[in-house]
């Protein structure tokens, strides 16, 4: 079996102020790259967040090579003048290390209320943000008249320092952030996702793409799984859904959701997991760590000593 080009990254998982030193950890450590998402108002009374891009600043300042990856940017709070300026200025200064990924959220509509935004819009103003904001690194100048956004003979300078831009990973679920992902981005980023249904989403934004009359040669399948390192599944799981638990808001058992969803247990019982996902298409993996804070290190150090030299055969 030919070998494969596989990437790895993990996000954030210290803490705002260590910002600094866990990029320089993760370069060490030999990370293909480094992730932060980012709430404006998670709840009400809201649970500490913080932006995206301005850490991943701070994380760009203390490294060289690792690449800097939002995980996600939700992109309906964001003009798209401002967040094509934001990127780009952070893609120069990194030497061209930026993947912007992008989403809708949704989760918490008070965060939508509180910034005077109207969550049934997110998709649309999502959409047309992304369509300006790849014309904005692309082209000289720029007039747009959309149902959100309008411009006229606007430029930006400089441009991105990747050309013709930095990736757009567009991340979700459901098939409008595949069709999403198929018209304005670069690679796919899908969460709580199962093997096969990450397969299936690889067939669908594949077809998509060639509707669209696009290039999916240069396309990066990505992947965010959550990830709990324990002696057995079960302690591995309760850890997760109770680290994931206030995260998000789902229905059901979620226990049974991160069963189904999350790589769990032993280091061995994790690898045959993700091995799944890779025959299933992805290729750029970044690991989410659902555990208590006085595991994480311990998971960063796992999963570059053993999970990823077990992918790249060394």
């Amino acid at each position: 079996m030919a070998k494969l080009d596989l990437y790895f990254g993990a996000g954030l998982a210290l803490g705002a102020s260590e910002t600094a030193s866990q990029a320089r950890r993760m370069e060490e450590l030999g990370y293909d790259y480094l992730s932060a998402g980012e709430h404006f108002m998670r709840g009400n009374p809201p649970g500490p967040t913080h932006a995206a891009l301005p850490l991943l600043g701070v994380a760009a300042g203390a490294t060289e090579r690792i690449r800097l990856l939002s995980s996600i940017i939700l992109t309906p709070f964001y003009h798209p003048l401002m967040l094509a300026k934001f990127a780009s200025t952070l893609d120069v200064a990194s030497g061209g290390r930026l993947t912007l990924g992008v989403g809708v959220g949704g989760e918490f509509p008070v965060e939508f209320e509180a910034a005077g935004l109207n969550v049934r819009q997110r998709g649309s103003r999502t959409n047309e943000c992304l369509d300006v904001v790849r014309r904005l690194w692309t082209q000289d100048r720029v007039s747009f008249k959309g149902r959100h956004f309008q411009l006229e003979d606007v430029a930006l300078n400089p441009p991105p320092a990747q050309q013709p831009h930095p990736p757009i990973w567009v991340a979700g679920r459901r098939d409008a952030a595949m069709r999403r992902a198929a018209r304005y981005g670069d690679g796919w980023l899908p969460y709580f996702y199962s093997p096969q249904r990450y397969r299936d989403s690889v067939e669908k934004i594949t077809g998509m793409v060639a509707e669209e009359g696009r290039d999916i040669s240069r396309f990066q399948w990505g992947f965010f799984p959550y990830i709990s390192i324990y002696p057995t599944v079960d302690e591995a799981a309760r850890v997760a859904a109770e680290a994931l638990g206030g995260r998000y808001l789902y229905g059901g058992d979620f226990l049974e959701i991160v069963r189904n969803y999350c790589l769990l247990g032993p280091v061995e019982s994790c690898i045959d997991r993700l091995q799944e996902f890779i025959d299933a298409g992805a290729r750029h993996i970044v690991f989410s760590i659902s555990c208590p804070r006085e595991d994480r290190v311990r998971h960063l150090e796992t999963i570059a000593k053993e999970i990823i030299p077990h992918f790249r055969g060394e």
